[in-house]
């Protein structure tokens, strides 16, 4: 790629997107792709990997046709392209006739630069032979893991793109994805390109993400707890059930905050409109099964909770991923417990796999439950598990906290003693129970207060005695006695060490203090990055985000995001070029949106409030959103 082109490429960078400058790794990959190189690039969620085939598409004069999964992300990025100038188009099947007769206009007179389809859409031979004639110059597949039988979210219909690219006249592909090890790049490869393509492989690193997990200890009150530091901030609470979904929705709404739920089961339209807020306005959490998020393009999701444990690191990665899009400070937080363990391994059991899958599904769970149970720093492991080296961060919750392991060999024993003892059937609770000396009812039922390790632990809680339990079943040393009913057996690593041929380390967890949770709390409020006066400005114009974004029925982010907001209220501009100076202001959203903000900043630094139609005027920018191009 020659200096001239690469200069261009810059211009247009700040020119259409506002952006001063490439991200670690996408000078090389946009270099690659308008050199006419196939190219392979694995780069972590919010590192810019869109912008990768967008910033080519506005380059040059060749239509680039862009293979998305997802409906809601098709739409949302021609969207976000239309606002910025660029000729987009998507056709899927929500498209109305209209709409699919105004496209294919566009495509034939040869207009568009970005055309979004579905890989279902591209498997039907008509519509590829159509794509043909109207002359594509680039193939883009977004969630290029989806091709793969490795990947953590393999759709068979990602398969026929293979054949695909011949298709369409032997163009140049760019493939792309954030979450790939090993065995799935190179799946990737095999599938898509007849020869090595340019492979460029980003830093996995997120380094503005707050990685934090807690073992399950009333999970309702420690998401509670912890959305109390971030009132009013948009977010997303995973849950492994429709269910708890609506249950956690439900109780997060009572307490305080705007939330919805968000799962396969709901109607569409509570869904779609529920999905609508999240992505249009600010401050909604969200409470979701893994349904929801995949592709969602929202820059400004401050937080991530999971309230079960992720069934893979790689799943782990991509849905943290989703905060902090922007780059600006988001938090996470991963609770985990005995029953996440065994519900993972007996959804395991129950697929019918290959022994390679089987191997690999089984090394990828117990990834993730060592990820859960670490005792040194989270960021360094989850690196090292895509294949990167890290110094320790830090600041996740292990290097802040200092944990430490002890050797555990006789706590062990008398959890595996008594587990054998009262017939290798019962769960942690019951076990904790026995080892506590609590003779509750059915313990004495049962006869287990006479049992020898009755009470050999009444030195510690029944929590510490669960969380001891919860340990070894992730060591291994216990498995489940009965995929129906549960409760633990000893494996033969367990057997080993009660016999003591074998000893074994476990971290010491510290039960948290309440005045811990609220030191906790308020050190994570105090993190704000705004002072007082800035803050009140930041607000000021995220209403009139809002007020804008509803005017025109597109996303609050898409006219800027926060961190643009929050650059106008820490600098104040009073001109147009102040403003263009901006992170985020390119030449289309300043023309579009530029007086009103300015109009709005300037009410504020002169004491007085902004006028109620500070907004007017918007039309006399680019065309409505609404028009492609």
């Amino acid at each position: 790629m020659t200096a001239a082109t690469l200069s261009e490429a810059g211009e247009a960078l700040k020119r259409v997107f506002g952006y001063d400058g490439f991200r670690d790794g996408q000078a090389e990959i946009v270099g690659a792709v308008l050199a006419g190189e196939d190219v392979f690039a694995v780069m972590p969620t919010g590192s810019g990997k869109s912008l990768c085939f967008q910033l080519p598409a506005v380059l040059g004069n060749a239509l680039t046709v862009v293979v998305s999964p997802l409906i809601a992300l098709m739409r949302d990025q021609v969207q976000q392209m239309r606002l910025l100038g660029i000729a987009a188009a998507t056709l899927n099947s929500s498209n109305d006739g209209r709409e699919a007769d105004e496209a294919w206009r566009l495509l034939e007179e040869g207009r568009l630069r970005l055309l979004y389809v579905s890989p279902e859409r591209l498997a039907n031979p008509a519509f590829a032979g159509r794509l043909k004639a109207a002359s594509v110059g680039r193939l883009a597949i977004d969630e290029a893991h989806c091709i793969s039988q490795w990947g953590h979210d393999f759709r068979p219909e990602y398969r026929g793109l293979a054949g695909l690219r011949e298709t369409l006249g032997d163009v140049p592909v760019i493939a792309l994805t954030a979450t790939a090890d090993a065995a799935t790049r190179r799946d990737i490869v095999a599938q898509l390109f007849p020869k090595p393509p340019r492979t460029i492989i980003h830093s996995f690193d997120r380094p503005n993400l707050d990685l934090c997990f807690a073992a399950k200890d009333r999970p309702r009150r420690q998401i509670g707890d912890f959305l109390d530091a971030h009132r009013g901030e948009c977010g997303i609470v995973y849950t492994a059930s429709r269910a708890n979904a609506e249950r956690l929705a439900g109780y997060l709404a009572a307490a305080g905050h705007r939330a919805l739920p968000y799962h396969a089961g709901l109607d569409q339209s509570v869904r779609s409109a529920n999905q609508d807020a999240f992505l249009g306005e600010d401050g909604v959490v969200i409470a979701a099964t893994i349904a929801f998020g995949m592709g969602i393009n929202k820059p400004d999701v401050r937080f991530v909770v999971h309230a079960d444990m992720p069934a893979s690191v790689e799943a782990y990665y991509q849905e943290i991923g989703r905060a902090g899009r922007d780059g600006l400070p988001a938090a996470t937080l991963t609770l985990y417990g005995l029953e996440d363990m065994a519900l993972r391994r007996r959804q395991l059991a129950e697929k019918e796999l290959s022994a390679e899958q089987r191997f690999i599904e089984q090394r990828r769970l117990t990834a993730m439950v060592d990820l859960c149970e670490l005792s040194l720093c989270r960021r360094r492991a989850l690196l090292a598990y895509f294949g990167e080296e890290a110094a320790p961060c830090g600041h996740c919750d292990l290097c802040r906290g200092g944990l430490s392991r002890y050797d555990a060999t006789i706590d062990a024993q008398k959890v595996l003693s008594a587990v054998f003892r009262t017939g290798q059937r019962f769960g942690a609770s019951h076990i904790a129970a026995v080892l506590a000396g609590e003779a509750n009812d059915t313990v004495r039922r049962l006869g287990h207060d006479a049992i020898k390790t009755f009470g050999v632990g009444r030195d510690r809680s029944k929590r510490a005695w669960q969380a001891t339990v919860r340990q070894l079943f992730a060591a291994g040393a216990l498995a489940e006695a009965s995929l129906e009913h549960g409760g633990f057996r000893l494996t033969e690593e367990g057997d080993a060490i009660l016999r003591g041929k074998k000893q074994i380390e476990l971290r010491v967890v510290a039960e948290p203090t309440k005045e811990k949770r609220e030191r906790d709390r308020r050190s994570e409020v105090s993190a704000a990055p705004l002072d007082a006066e800035a803050s009140a400005l930041f607000e000021t114009l995220r209403a009139l985000r809002l007020d804008i974004a509803r005017h025109e029925k597109i996303a609050a982010y898409m006219v800027f995001a926060d961190r643009t907001l929050i650059e106008f209220a820490r600098r104040r501009p009073a001109t147009p070029a102040e403003m263009k100076a901006i992170h985020g202001v390119g030449e289309n959203k300043l023309a579009r949106y530029g007086e009103a903000f300015l109009r709005a900043i300037a009410a504020a630094v002169a004491g007085r409030s902004p006028s109620p139609h500070a907004g007017e005027g918007r039309g006399e920018g680019p065309a409505p959103a609404s028009q492609p191009g």
